[in-house]
């Protein structure tokens, strides 16, 4: 098999994984800050055990260090509301959501990493709005506060993304994961500590949902993140990125497959989804030219 095409297997593969994260957040029973507590944390006790995190640590200046710390508070707290989105409603309703983190990226990187605005983005963003009414109308009312914390997210990971994209250099990726995720440990922790009230407790999972957790993060979080290392050396941009933009689809499929929730949501939900993915799918394409 050629190195191109079975690279692009291997990122296709990844995304699939990502998507059964929105899964797995619906079955596991922890509330969202404690779930996110344990991914995180198990995947820090993960990488203490991989040489090239010591490794690429030692390398690393104070300052970096500092950055991808500061980066790290950013991804937990996009994993809190994440996963908040699928408690308070369901994991398509988060995924969509996250559909459109592209779009608001769209707008936020050149902020973020000084590179030259592109108004034609802006247009694709303010296309993708009647496909945002559309998910908001076919979403039942219990279920508006999950759009709203899926947004949220969607908003989060455009920062932290751009975050990454302007320091990517100043750090091996094994180092800078482990780094993130352990800042992202400590700052949950922190809260739980000062707060203490019920959305910050971290309870002991059961044997099912620690089942899931150690599932969650090994193959859901460590496996795809080298996989995808692997895949990059013979992708493009291009292939990446439009590879990464399938994760919503494969997710909502998931969750119709194994949890039913197409009989939560309406047809204007799933129309709604289509042109938002349309929009993302445009602007893909527009980056390559």
């Amino acid at each position: 098999m050629l190195p191109a095409r079975k690279a692009l297997l291997q990122i296709h593969l990844c995304v699939v994984i990502w998507g059964f994260t929105a899964i797995l957040g619906k079955l596991i029973t922890l509330p969202a800050f404690a779930l996110v507590w344990w991914r995180m944390f198990l995947v820090v006790v993960a990488l203490v055990f991989i040489p090239a995190f010591w490794r690429g640590l030692r390398r690393m200046s104070l300052r970096s260090i500092g950055i991808f710390t500061g980066i790290g508070v950013v991804v937990a707290l996009h994993w809190v509301s994440f996963y908040g989105a699928i408690k308070l409603a369901n994991a398509s309703v988060a995924a969509t959501c996250m559909g459109v983190a592209p779009i608001i990226m769209s707008v936020v990187e050149p902020w973020i990493t000084n590179k030259r605005f592109d108004p034609r983005e802006l247009l694709i963003g303010i296309a993708a709005i009647p496909g945002v009414m559309l998910v908001v109308g076919g979403t039942p009312l219990d279920m508006r506060m999950g759009i709203a914390a899926g947004v949220l997210s969607a908003l989060l990971v455009a920062v932290f993304g751009s975050l990454n994209k302007r320091y990517v250099d100043l750090g091996e990726p094994m180092a800078v994961t482990g780094l993130e995720l352990a800042a992202g440990t400590a700052f949950l922790t922190l809260l739980a500590v000062l707060f203490g009230g019920s959305a910050t407790r971290l309870p002991l999972p059961d044997a099912h949902d620690a089942m899931l957790l150690v599932i969650l993060s090994m193959a859901c979080t460590l496996f795809p993140f080298a996989l995808s290392l692997v895949a990059l050396r013979n992708l493009s941009a291009f292939s990446t990125q439009l590879a990464v933009s399938l994760e919503p689809v494969y997710a909502v499929f998931l969750a119709m497959l194994l949890l039913g929730e197409q009989r939560e949501l309406g047809l204007q939900f799933y129309a709604g989804l289509v042109i938002i993915l349309g929009s993302v799918l445009v602007h893909v394409l527009l980056k390559r030219t």
